[in-house]
């Protein structure tokens, strides 16, 4: 094995995934004229070598860590001359990280704590910055007219021993001195995910804390109406002690998401909280606690509270925002949030206005899956709650097939589409297929287990049905759509003659959406179920309030489920005195 003693630059794009995300085409072409015209002779100038490109960055060695340095500080001043003479969408801004060490020799790549320690110095670099190790500093603090502000030891990740690292400062460089340069967001929800912090000082929760954070990029990326920074961008912050406005400008993104880790005794806490950018107001905070005996068990399931909880968090957020754009600055993702609320009431007023929305967002963009699935979802109430007009019915299938198609990789449209054509239709088992696929894809998704536990109900596989209501709940406990996950508990208990469980799942569900009648519907029957048929009238006055004019004929008429089960919940809503 040969190996030699060189100094390593590692360099790496600031906010690589949000560049690519806004402009994919430009980035890259910026990049490789960036590489071609600017890194390549600027490196050779300084007898430097590139032996390895990556997608965002590349490692060069040197034989003088003198040269490695001067080349460094010129590469980053010729950036930000170039940027000064750019549009802010085509600014593109590098960390640098310089060490000293052995590296080993493999034809023309290089490998070793040599190489890895500098791509760890790069992502403690700030944006435009280098960041140097305490033996790069100490060669060359008096050759070059450089000054070196220590960053103290960094525990660096998969290197044992802590590492002196040094900013490299020249004018303008400093961060006192220096502004961060905004980003422009992405057209949806944009967070970034910083290492959490470990508050036990054991070093074996260092790598728990950082597993969670990997696990929880990795299911937020799932997430496909998220964007989410990349983990090499969120960890370069790793250790710093910085402003979330700024962190927020660097990445640009909307949504910061931070957090620690605390052992005490056999016990592990992890806090969380997730900040806006802009203006560093706190929209949500929790605490998931656990024993640490089975650490990998308790990772996963930390990781399915909080992206289950954070989804909908965000979808709020994202919904006041749109509400408080002008009606003259609306595009189709702002018209789509604007349309949720009204979905989620789901009342035939609140339809109407949802049905608008969406059609006004697939005036501007027609290939919105999303607005598909939510659009077949607004004609298929119209069609079964409306008078079952055949125009409904055929919107509600177009719309949902459109959904299935273009969606087919989105869990959100994949499954609104595949409840509709499982509530029209009756074919259970492609509805089933497809939403399936949607928890394939998303494995934390809310709204898929609950419209899944929807359609297995209908299918009358109730032991699925309740199981996936209850993945719903735990995963979202407060989300606008667990109306569904309620009903269908509540209707599997009806159908398997628990009465008293069917009449406690309808109340939770009107309690979350006290506007849909098929709920207060579901209350009566159980009530009559029971024999408690005063508690069944009371629940029907209920029913008669939002729903002035409801008669059973209507409600057999939906035909949702197996005949005999719809004439079951009939024969007690008669026995509630209820009009046919």
């Amino acid at each position: 094995m040969e190996r030699k003693l060189a100094a390593i630059l590692a360099a790496d794009v600031v906010g690589y995934s949000a560049l690519m995300e806004r402009d994919e085409a430009g980035t890259y072409e910026r990049l490789t004229a960036l590489r071609k015209e600017l890194f390549e002779p600027r490196i050779a100038d300084y007898r430097g070598r590139i032996f390895k490109l990556m997608g965002d960055g590349l490692l060069a060695e040197f034989g003088s860590v003198v040269d490695a340095v001067e080349c460094s500080a010129t590469l980053q001043d010729s950036l930000a001359t170039r940027n000064a003479a750019a549009e802010d969408i085509e600014r593109i801004e590098v960390r640098i990280g310089i060490n000293l060490g052995e590296v080993i020799v493999d034809g023309e790549d290089r490998y070793g704590d040599g190489v890895n320690v500098s791509a760890r110095l790069q992502q403690l670099a700030d944006p435009g910055g280098v960041c140097v190790s305490g033996k790069v500093a100490r060669e060359v603090d008096r050759t070059l007219p450089f000054d070196f502000e220590s960053m103290g030891d960094q525990h660096l990740k998969n290197i044992s021993e802590p590492i002196a690292v040094y900013r490299l400062v020249r004018t303008g460089s400093s961060p006192r001195q220096r502004h961060g340069v905004s980003i422009a967001l992405p057209n949806k929800p944009s967070i970034a995910v910083l290492p959490f912090v470990n508050m036990s000082g054991e070093p074996e929760q260092e790598y728990f804390a950082d597993g969670l954070v990997d696990d929880l990029i990795t299911s937020l990326s799932k997430v496909s109406s998220l964007f989410v920074i990349a983990r090499n961008s969120s960890f370069a912050y790793k250790g710093k002690s910085m402003d979330v406005r700024q962190i927020a400008r660097e990445l640009g993104v909307r949504y910061v998401l931070e957090g620690s880790v605390r052992r005490a005794s056999n016990r592990l806490r992890i806090t969380g909280q997730l900040i806006e950018g802009r203006e560093a107001t706190n929209i949500w905070a929790d605490k998931f606690e656990g024993d640490a005996e089975d650490i990998f068990d308790l990772q996963d399931r930390m990781t399915e509270s909080i992206v289950g909880t954070l989804e909908p968090t965000l979808r709020r957020v994202e919904i006041e925002r749109a509400r408080r754009k002008r009606p003259d600055s609306l595009d189709a993702y702002d018209l789509f949030l604007r349309a949720l609320p009204h979905t989620y009431a789901n009342t035939p007023t609140d339809n109407e206005e949802a049905l608008r929305l969406l059609n006004e967002a697939l005036r501007l963009d027609p290939n919105y899956a999303c607005v598909h699935g939510y659009a077949a979802w607004g004609y298929e109430q119209r069609f079964l709650r409306g008078g079952f007009h055949p125009e409904d019915r055929i919107a509600a299938l177009k719309h949902a097939n459109i959904a299935l198609a273009i969606g087919a990789d989105d869990p959100q449209p994949l499954c609104m589409g595949a409840f509709v054509q499982a509530t029209i239709t009756h074919d259970y088992g492609r509805a089933i297929n497809a939403l399936d696929r949607a928890l394939k894809l998303n494995s934390n998704s809310a709204l898929a287990y609950g419209l899944s536990a929807m359609v297995h109900m209908f299918n009358e596989s109730y032991e699925r049905s309740c199981d996936h209501a209850f993945k719903a709940l735990r995963l979202s406990p407060f989300d606008p759509m667990n109306y569904h996950s309620y009903l269908a508990l509540a209707w599997v208990c009806l159908f398997t003659r628990r009465f008293e469980d069917a009449a406690t799942y309808s109340t939770l569900g009107i309690q979350v959406n006290p506007g849909f009648s098929i709920l207060h519907a579901s209350l009566v029957a159980s009530y009559a179920n029971l024999d408690r048929l005063s508690e069944a009238q009371t629940a029907a006055a209920r029913l008669f309030e939002v729903a002035p004019g409801w008669t059973i004929g209507q409600f057999v008429r939906m035909d949702v489920v197996q005949p005999e089960r719809m004439e079951g919940l009939a024969a007690a809503l008669r026995k509630a005195g209820l009009p046919e």
